[in-house]
């Protein structure tokens, strides 16, 4: 596999892509430029979302970071699978090295020179955490080869219990950026209906209660993703799962409808491919070479009609793919 990076091209219609639990779910924006934001997490969710309708049941194709998952337990069942006891913390004495004593009695210091770990044979200190390095890199090992996303995007696995490390992913994204500020604009709502009796009875029946919901008129957003073929080596992210990869992004918003999303849809997918895993250019010169912009300037836009994008010239070692 070669050095990749990529350029997501996606939009919203009358709709709240990403709001910020912090801001009163308001649309994320710049404060300084007024252009809207989505996070690489709220797109990571809809990749895995996707990848796990499509590929369900699929050897290796499972997704660790789930809705409502609780991940210490899925730690637990691949340390189980593995037939390993779980890795627990040691206690303060026995890591010092010294004997437990009854209760009551003070603990005695431990012979050796007092270092961290316990003795073993022929009076070799051995740590605890050594002692258990073997177990953590057979859990990570066993994440990565079951969890399409673990392998994709990496994971921290660490902790008590189960621990299976850590894992830095080759594919990364950064925040999504709309090409022009947006305006965040507050609906307001009338439900017809009310959740109690007493709610009920103090209207006199009338059982209307108010709300509001945030939306965008309309946003073009520009995302960049980075594919590391040595990290891909690391952690088994094979060709395969890089096509895996791409169907996921272009149909990331076909199964995540909802009314406060409005509506949503990728618009370009670029795939920049280097000759080498080092690669042939860097990243940034690659970006500004796709130029997007509005059509008429005087107009707000409204529709990615209202822009065009044109693709100059790659550097010599590096191809272009449009696949969406």
């Amino acid at each position: 596999m070669n050095r990749h990076e990529f350029l997501i091209l996606f939009d919203v219609k009358d709709g709240n892509p990403n709001g910020d639990p912090d801001g009163d779910n308001a649309p994320r924006t710049d404060p300084e430029t007024g252009h809207g934001l989505v996070t690489d997490v709220c797109i990571k969710r809809k990749i895995r979302d996707r990848v796990a309708l499509v590929h369900a049941g699929e050897p290796g194709m499972g997704i660790y970071v789930q809705h409502r998952a609780v991940l210490a337990q899925v730690k637990a069942s691949a340390y189980e699978s593995l037939g390993l006891e779980t890795v627990s913390e040691p206690e303060p004495d026995e890591e010092d090295g010294a004997e437990v004593p009854p209760d009551g009695e003070a603990p005695a210091k431990a012979k050796g020179g007092g270092g961290k770990g316990k003795k073993g044979g022929g009076g070799k200190v051995v740590s605890r955490r050594a002692a258990d390095f073997e177990r953590v890199e057979r859990g990570r090992e066993y994440m990565q080869k079951n969890y399409w996303d673990v392998r994709t995007f990496g994971a921290v696995m660490s902790g008590k219990g189960a621990d299976c490390g850590q894992v830095r992913g080759p594919v990364q994204l950064g925040f999504a950026r709309s090409v022009d500020p947006v305006l965040p604009t507050q609906v307001g709502l009338t439900r017809c209906a009310v959740e109690t009796v007493d709610e009920s009875e103090r209207m006199g029946g009338q059982n209307k209660t108010m709300g509001d919901k945030w939306i965008i008129p309309y946003g073009l957003y520009v995302m960049h993703g980075f594919v590391s073929p040595m990290l891909a080596k690391r952690t088994g992210f094979s060709e395969a799962d890089l096509m895996k990869l791409w169907q996921a992004i272009v149909g990331m918003f076909d199964d995540d409808r909802s009314a406060a999303h409005g509506f949503m849809a990728v618009q370009g997918l670029w795939v920049f491919e280097h000759d080498s895993e080092l690669g042939g250019a860097p990243a940034h010169r690659i970006f500004d070479r796709i130029l997007i912009r509005r059509r008429e300037a005087s107009n707000p836009p409204r529709d990615f009609k209202d822009y065009e994008v044109k693709i100059l010239d790659m550097p010599g070692r590096v191809t272009c793919r449009r696949l969406a």
